[in-house]
């Protein structure tokens, strides 16, 4: 879709056959859409809407974001259903940090549908699974998830991982490994210094044409020289990364050249060069962040050598970044 000087590229979310957009928009993360910046009603409206204007069709949403599925059910009220792609999630746990009941579970599923103002959801997804909760999701709640979609209320189920305690991404490989069939999308964390998903993950999900949805790749260090800094300083001291692979005060700056006007830019690239990827989330509130997100990925890949650099350098790390 082209949308004034942006143009929007599409890839197939797995087995679901959903087109979606190769940069989709989250309502989580620092921002929750403009929950935590300060946002007016009607400034999160137009957010929405010119989420949509730039050609993005999936969106994604939690019932734990806030009023984040409120703010998308009134933002989106009025525009064709058919249109776009809704994902949330449902809590794994209840606010005791016990499994949730699987009556509970399945009173949520109706909340979110009533917070978003849809008749149903396209993906609705296990919040934050990690091995502790696998099997007790997969037997007593993910029943719960099939129940809903023969209603008509869900029509794909996935999971998000617990990337924080989890960056060498276990729940996903054994999900993949165990129970492929049951997953039709799971949501990971994949960029320039989370890479290890391309070990096992991707290739994984891209046997079983598991739709992902990648979260998170630009979040925390990466837009921040100075954080950025001092985890490459803190990889070169446990040996990591040689201690002269890269500069210590801009250890990414070699790769803002021709069309790649910044390390975002370029962590967006990144984060969508793997065919394993369907989508990218981007979660700003900020309409020109938003703006220049979507423009960085009409770029399909970063040059060769910078990508293999990239690598090279951190293909190997498995840390929380």
């Amino acid at each position: 879709m082209k949308t004034g000087e942006f143009d929007m590229r599409y890839r197939t979310l797995g087995r679901t056959g959903l087109n979606v957009s190769l940069l989709s928009f989250g309502s989580g993360g620092p921002s929750k859409l403009g929950q935590n910046t300060g946002l007016s009603s009607n400034e999160q409206n137009d957010l929405i809407r010119q989420v949509l204007d730039l050609g993005i069709n999936f969106i994604d949403s939690s019932e734990g974001y806030g009023n984040s599925e409120e703010i998308l059910g009134r933002g989106l009220e009025g525009i064709a259903r058919d249109s776009y792609f809704i994902a949330t999630k449902g809590m794994c746990r209840d606010r005791h940090g016990k499994l949730r009941d699987p009556k509970k579970f399945s009173a949520a599923i109706d909340k979110s549908l009533k917070r978003l103002g849809t008749d149903y959801i396209d993906v609705m997804q296990f919040h934050l699974l990690n091995m502790d909760d696998y099997d007790g999701v997969v037997d007593t709640l993910y029943p719960v998830m099939e129940k809903a979609r023969e209603e008509g209320k869900i029509r794909f189920i996935g999971f998000s991982e617990q990337y924080k305690i989890e960056p060498d991404h276990r729940t996903v490989t054994h999900a993949l490994k165990t129970h492929p069939h049951l997953w039709d999308t799971i949501m990971l964390k994949y960029g320039i210094l989370n890479q290890y998903a391309a070990k096992e993950a991707l290739p994984l999900a891209q046997e079983n044409n598991v739709g992902i949805i990648n979260m998170a790749v630009i979040r925390e260090k990466l837009p921040k020289p100075k954080l950025l800094g001092d985890q490459i300083k803190a990889w070169k001291s446990e040996g990591l990364i040689s201690h002269d692979a890269l500069d210590d005060s801009n250890p990414l700056g070699w790769l803002i050249k021709g069309e790649v006007r910044s390390v975002v830019d370029a962590g967006y690239i990144f984060a969508s060069e793997h065919p394993g990827v369907s989508t990218v989330l981007t979660g700003t509130s900020s309409i020109s962040h938003l703006q220049n997100n979507v423009r960085a990925l009409q770029l399909p890949n970063l040059p060769e050598s910078d990508t293999h650099a990239l690598k090279r350098l951190f293909g190997d790390i498995a840390v929380y970044i």
